[in-house]
């Protein structure tokens, strides 16, 4: 399987963020890592096997990035706000340089799918409903969706409420929520074993956030698996593979 990997400079963070393509063909994938992950962690944890036999077939690219969680959302030390204003910070590295050779690599492509697990689905959820022009798929695995819930504390600005789906999905209106609905399809996948409920409250935030996208009429899927799926890394390989397929 072809790998490539690659690093841009992410300013303001203290050091270059990595990039990592897998397969040489295809409808281009890119997958946030879970909470404070690396690029390579999609590898290390069997999630790259997991859709081997995609892009050995040339149905996919998967671009696997980094995160600056713990510059971000992770530091509890900071107050929601400025956790906020640095998120957007990191978005615009991924938009940016990670984009702008995903694009080179990929010419033509704007129809990427963005995917991620656990902090990871909430960074693909976010950045496909507010670039659905580059990420018309989410395939968002054991998310929660409402950064407020994470030790946040301090005031909350507009950084805070325009980075949090769960505020500003609710206020959506107008052509661009026309446009939306004609755009984006989301699907959010959620077990209902260990750790989905605590500590991360991603089968209640889940079970929100669908709810939120049918009052919206935002096209959109809730698939929940049993008692029996945890929170980790073996699950969200089976649920990847099996909801990939159909868009590649």
């Amino acid at each position: 399987m072809e790998r490539t990997y690659v690093e841009f400079d992410a300013a303001g963070f203290g050091r270059a963020g990595s990039v990592i393509r897998y397969g040489h063909w295809g409808r281009p994938v890119l997958a946030f890592p879970s909470e404070a992950g690396r690029a390579w962690d999609w590898e290390n944890n069997g999630m790259v096997e997991a859709v081997r036999p995609l892009i050995d077939a040339g149905r996919l690219k998967l671009y696997c990035v980094d995160t600056f969680d713990d510059q971000t959302w992770s530091d509890r030390w900071l107050p929601l706000e400025e956790r906020a204003r640095r998120h957007g910070a990191y978005e615009a590295w991924v938009t940016g340089p990670v984009l702008d050779w995903i694009h080179a690599d990929s010419p033509g492509a704007t129809d990427a799918i963005v995917t991620g697990a656990s902090m990871g689905a909430y960074h693909a959820l976010q950045l496909a409903l507010t670039r659905a022009d580059l990420f018309p798929v989410a395939l968002c695995l054991s998310g929660n969706y409402d950064p407020s819930t994470w030790h946040a504390w301090g005031e909350r600005g507009d950084a805070a409420y325009f980075t949090n789906p769960t505020d500003y999905v609710s206020g959506l209106h107008g052509p661009h929520l026309d446009w939306l609905r004609s755009r984006l399809h989301v699907v959010l996948v959620v077990g209902q074993g260990a750790w989905e409920v605590h500590p991360t409250q991603a089968l209640p935030s889940t079970h929100r956030m669908a709810g939120l996208l049918r009052d919206k009429g935002i096209p959109h899927e809730l698939d929940v698996w049993g008692h029996d799926v945890a929170h980790d890394w073996p699950w969200w390989q089976r649920q990847l593979a099996h909801h990939l397929a159909r868009f590649c």
